[in-house]
């Protein structure tokens, strides 16, 4: 199993549009909607991504660049227009004024094609929560074919199309994150180094393949030919904790997900995490997050909202 696709499987685009503006200087859109992640990405000219704290950073043509919410910041052609009167407000959602027509000719100096997140399940979050603030991601692999076939599809009527448009937003955005993990700026959570490790990566891809499965460390040190205390060792000095310990915290995160879903019972949710019973998953949930499943469960429901993967400025 690829732990990765495993992890971002959940981050997909429901029903978007690729939000697209065409500008002309001076210009600056304010995003303030709170989205867990943002997409920006110029298919022609280039701009500067302004956070409300931190250093501004400049995104050219060829390059992409996902900002961590829920903290607002700007796209513009000069950090100093941030504070100007022409500042466009963007909405993510909304028939806001200056929104382009979905069938404009995509002309101008500035074509930016930006796409909004609200990642609410928790899997894709052990790994998106280790993102800075702001990353600007070069392109390596020269993806012009793929901005021309953009264009393309932004401005055609042909049937299919929004779904074509959904999985290429899904594929640049996943594309963009797997190029910044394999930099050597970032700082990837422990586990994910992990992976590659002859020692620790064997028993981490056992967890993440059979949750369920009642795994000790004497099986799991087994998958990759070594002792229990090489492996303990090694899996805690890479991880940060034991493989026990990282498979019941990995099982609470799925248990997490799980519960947003009314379908399933309290005890079909903790045997489907490798739990027996509903009392010992209740009470391992409890330890780990803080609170019982089922006002984890009620929480989640009242703070549900829709998805942000949709048009904007």
């Amino acid at each position: 199993m690829d732990v990765f696709d495993e992890l971002l499987r959940g981050v997909r685009g429901k029903g978007a549009v690729f939000g697209r503006s065409v500008l002309w200087p001076p210009w600056s859109l304010r995003f303030a909607d709170g989205a867990y992640l943002t997409l920006c990405v110029p298919m022609r000219g280039a701009g500067w991504i302004v956070p409300e704290t931190g250093e501004p950073r400049h995104v050219a043509l060829g390059e992409a660049a996902i900002v961590r919410g829920p903290a607002p910041f700007s796209f513009t052609d000069d950090p100093a227009n941030v504070t100007t009167a022409g500042v466009r407000e963007v909405h993510w959602g909304e028939d806001a004024p200056g929104l382009m027509d979905r069938d404009v000719e995509l002309t101008g100096s500035t074509v930016l094609l930006a796409a909004a997140y609200d990642v609410r399940e928790q899997v894709p979050q052990r790994l998106l929560r280790a993102l800075p603030p702001v990353l600007v991601v070069p392109d390596e692999q020269d993806c012009s074919p793929l901005r021309d076939y953009l264009e393309a599809q932004i401005g055609g009527g042909r049937p299919g199309h929004q779904t074509v448009l959904d999985r290429l937003l899904d594929w640049l955005l996943v594309c963009t994150l797997r190029d910044w993990f394999d930099r050597p700026e970032a700082e990837p959570p422990g586990w994910y180094g992990a992976l590659g490790d002859e020692v620790a990566g064997p028993a981490l891809r056992a967890i993440h393949e059979d949750p369920a499965h009642p795994w000790t460390t004497a099986e799991l040190a087994s998958r990759a030919g070594v002792s229990r205390t090489t492996l303990a060792k090694r899996f805690t000095d890479l991880v940060g904790n034991g493989p026990a310990a990282y498979l019941t915290e990995w099982r609470m995160t799925l248990a997490a997900d799980l519960l947003t879903r009314p379908e399933l019972t309290v005890a079909a949710v903790a045997r489907r995490v490798g739990y027996a019973d509903a009392f010992g998953f209740s009470a391992a949930f409890k330890r780990l997050r803080g609170e019982s499943p089922s006002t984890y469960r009620q929480e989640a429901a009242t703070a549900h909202v829709p998805d942000r993967a949709v048009p904007a400025g």
